[in-house]
């Protein structure tokens, strides 16, 4: 091995170890958060849109926490799903629980923000005639819309869904139809998603920082967010 592939496989390794100690330390914090779901619903002043965080596999919305009090912070409500837990169910389950919650509060021209899996359930939501025109658009950090060939290692159906094989995922693949309203934002090297998180028919943004989870600390992040959700704010 050359000294160069010695060099590259040291900085992935440290980029790796960097994305798990952030999980972790956001997880935990998560964990022991007293946070509601109501917290972030009544900013002031309030500006439009109104946000939807959907988070990734094994992850509570807590996870998200930072970008919930950022967009907050910048007038925007936002909404959660408390009913998805630690979103390790199907994924047409988890449109359901979310499909309800929007028909529940009678959220219109929302935009979702997703991480990982939660883009694939909000891809799904936006394709439901039942409340897909509720939804101006999504931003999906991360998200395997190719899957990921990862998840044939891993013998959890939670996991296995990634598979790029998956029959749910290949369905989502074909509706290409939301597409124009998604901004894909990924990163330069996801240590989940080889293939990484292009989607052909969307905006497609890559970031710097390294890492499935340490994109959402990415200092650009935020900033994106802002302009895209004032994109997707229906005239």
């Amino acid at each position: 091995m050359s000294p160069s592939s010695v060099l590259d496989v040291l900085r992935k390794g440290a980029w790796w170890a960097a994305d798990y100690a952030y999980v972790s330390w956001w997880q935990v914090a998560g964990l022991v958060r007293r946070a509601s779901a109501d917290d972030w619903l009544h900013p002031e002043p309030r500006v439009e849109p109104d946000v939807l965080l959907l988070p990734g596999v094994y992850e509570t919305w807590k996870f998200m926490h930072p970008l919930a009090r950022a967009l907050h912070d910048r007038g925007h409500a936002v909404h959660v799903v408390d009913q998805l837990g630690f979103n390790a169910g199907a994924i047409p389950a988890a449109a359901d629980l979310v499909a309800e919650q929007v028909l529940a509060e009678d959220l219109r021209d929302v935009v979702i923000v997703a991480h990982s899996k939660g883009g694939l359930i909000g891809k799904t939501v936006m394709g439901r005639p039942d409340v897909g025109d509720r939804v101006a658009g999504m931003v999906a950090i991360n998200t395997p819309f190719a899957g990921s060939p990862y998840a044939r290692w891993i013998p959890l159906r939670s996991v296995r869904t990634f598979l790029p094989t998956d029959e749910v995922l290949t369905a989502l693949q074909a509706q290409q139809v939301p597409n124009h309203r998604i901004t894909s934002v990924y990163t330069r090297f996801d240590p989940h998603i080889p293939g990484g998180s292009e989607l052909v028919g969307a905006h497609n943004v890559q970031l710097t920082t390294p890492g499935h989870f340490r994109v959402l600390s990415d200092p650009e992040l935020v900033p994106l967010l802002v302009e895209e959700l004032a994109r997707r704010v229906r005239r």
